[in-house]
């Protein structure tokens, strides 16, 4: 599948990582529908690209917007050949601090976001893909993102954590339940990124984060994540597995 040929939805595509895959989209011919909560950006970004990005306002963790916003893309651009999912949160905190144990709905905001979010996306765009026709036998292709921490959580990251391991342990599965359909699923683990999660990092910690990275010492950029997603359409033998994206970094 050509990535110039690409009509996605993208979750969590008004920014960060999100913003990077829609941008690569754009700048190489594509179609994509915004998924987003953050309007403004959403629909600044579907201004900018009239003819190639349409804004859907969505709950990723609600069942009935998710399944309404990818019938829309389906239905303003006629097919969906891609879904890529970037949205999430971080959830930070202790399962028992000071102010007594973590409260149960805040563990489960960071559940429904990260992976019910990311199985209703998912679902969604499995229900169109199928429909179409087969190129080189191929229906679509389904990338999501998981992250470092899923193999080396740190400190307060329970709940992030946890999100991130079920996303690595679902492609498998995904990916074999899929394959008669014709359709691929994957997931990039990153490290540490240029994104509004840690935008307000201080100066001292961002450079001692940097410092844990052997090569290259930095954070990532947005677009070597869309990079990475293109290389994932483009390529038919990566299917059902997770590929670190974090200049070699472990999390201590």
């Amino acid at each position: 599948m050509s990535f110039k040929n690409s009509i996605a939805v993208v979750s969590g595509g008004a920014s960060g990582l999100g913003l990077g895959v829609v941008n690569r989209i754009v700048e190489q011919g594509g179609k994509v529908a915004v998924l987003d909560i953050n309007e403004e950006q959403g629909q600044a970004l579907a201004e900018q690209n009239p003819d190639q990005v349409i804004f859907i306002k969505t709950d990723i963790s609600n069942e009935e917007q998710v399944d309404a916003a990818v019938a829309k893309a389906v239905e303003t651009f006629g097919s969906l050949n891609l879904a890529v999912g970037c949205a999430g949160i971080l959830g930070a905190g202790r399962i028992v601090s000071k102010k007594g144990p973590m409260p149960l709905d805040y563990f489960k905001k960071v559940v429904d976001i990260n992976l019910i979010g990311s199985f209703l996306l998912t679902r969604a765009a499995v229900n169109h893909m199928q429909n179409n026709d087969p190129v080189d036998g191929e229906r679509g292709v389904i990338v999501h993102t998981a992250s470092i921490a899923a193999y080396e959580g740190q400190f307060g990251q329970v709940a992030y954590s946890a999100t991130k391991s079920a996303l690595v342990g679902m492609m498998l599965p995904l990916a074999r339940e899929l394959s008669k359909t014709g359709i691929r699923t994957m997931a990039i683990a990153p490290g540490s990124f240029e994104t509004p999660m840690i935008a307000d990092v201080p100066d001292n910690i961002r450079e001692e984060l940097c410092a844990t990275i052997p090569f290259p010492s930095r954070f990532g950029k947005p677009e070597e994540f869309a990079q990475m997603v293109q290389q994932i359409v483009e390529n038919q033998m990566l299917n059902g597995s997770t590929i670190r994206l974090d200049g070699a970094a472990r999390l201590q």
